[in-house]
């Protein structure tokens, strides 16, 4: 009978001594990844902007003097037609909402774009992934290592956008409640968690352009090339979104469902939008992530 077939970190620590107590769970942890993504120059730029976006639109208002919008859109997918414009100095509420909605169509986009096409392309551009590989960091434990941190970082992002609004408009407007365009207002106590909700539901909605930054960072090593072939697509789906002729074929477009969130800016909360666009979503997202999980444990890295 033929001997059975070793893993291979039992091959690993038989044939070297030195590694018996390798772990391939304990190789390159979310702490080590996270803080060599914090102190890249392109994390601490991308806060930077969205920390001076609020300050910008404060300027921008101070000098222009009342905000006087068109139509926002915003209904889109589900949600009621909104101009959050209208009201955007009345409350550091309406200021942060604003801050999100005149965001939520491309400059979110940035930052997850960025953060997930950048992560294993940057790698192979700098030639330290098969480094990393020979560690050795299993393949697996490497791309969800890195796609964890990306999300993390994401979703950070997404974050401190509304929460330096917040407390960027309660200095320049005041706190209170958050007035609706409709008619009526979301008392202060249920502003924070609608805005939350809000932030959860771009995030989930950006999940389409994460899976495809992070499947093209797996295929290339030009991080330019992930970044903007993301950002690139998610720009096409929108437009695709704008053609009505496609009728109820937007449907199936994550894009069509971006601005579902403006459903929880209503005096009643509505979910119908913001489910189906989650479902839209994250079904991309899935497909996406298991393509690039795929195709990279495959893959010749020679570089």
């Amino acid at each position: 009978m033929s001997a059975p077939v070793q893993p291979p970190e039992a091959r690993l620590a038989s044939e070297h001594p030195e590694a018996a107590g390798y772990r391939a769970g304990r190789t390159l942890p979310l702490r080590v990844e996270a803080m060599r993504q914090l102190r890249r120059r392109r994390t601490l730029l991308m806060g930077g902007v969205l920390t001076a976006l609020p300050f910008i639109l404060i300027i921008a208002f101070a000098i222009g003097g009342t905000p006087d919008g068109e139509d926002g859109g915003g209904g889109r997918g589900g949600g009621s037609r909104i101009n959050l414009m209208d009201v955007a100095t009345e409350s550091a509420a309406n200021f942060a909402a604003t801050s999100l909605f005149v965001s939520a169509g491309f400059l979110l986009v940035i930052p997850v774009a960025l953060f997930c096409g950048d992560t294993v392309a940057s790698e192979a551009s700098w030639s330290s992934l098969r480094y990393l590989l020979a560690a050795p960091v299993p393949r697996v434990r490497l791309l969800w290592s890195k796609l964890v941190v990306a999300l993390g970082f994401s979703l950070a992002a997404m974050v401190l956008l509304p929460v330096v609004a917040l407390a960027a408009g309660t200095a320049a407007y005041g706190w209170g409640p958050l007035k609706l365009p409709t008619g009526g207002a979301l008392s202060a106590g249920d502003t924070v968690p609608r805005l939350a909700l809000v932030v959860a539901f771009i995030f989930v909605s950006q999940l389409v352009t994460a899976g495809l930054a992070f499947w093209l960072s797996t295929k290339t090593d030009a991080p330019l090339g992930a970044v903007g072939g993301a950002v690139f697509l998610t720009i096409v789906g929108n437009v695709l979104d704008a053609v009505t002729a496609l009728g109820s074929w937007r449907d199936f477009l994550p894009a069509h469902w971006q601005f579902a969130w403006a459903d929880a800016l209503q005096p009643q909360l509505e979910w119908g939008g913001m489910i189906k666009g989650a479902a839209v979503s994250v079904t991309y997202a899935l497909i996406l992530f298991a393509l690039a999980f795929r195709g990279f444990s495959r893959k010749d890295i020679v570089s």
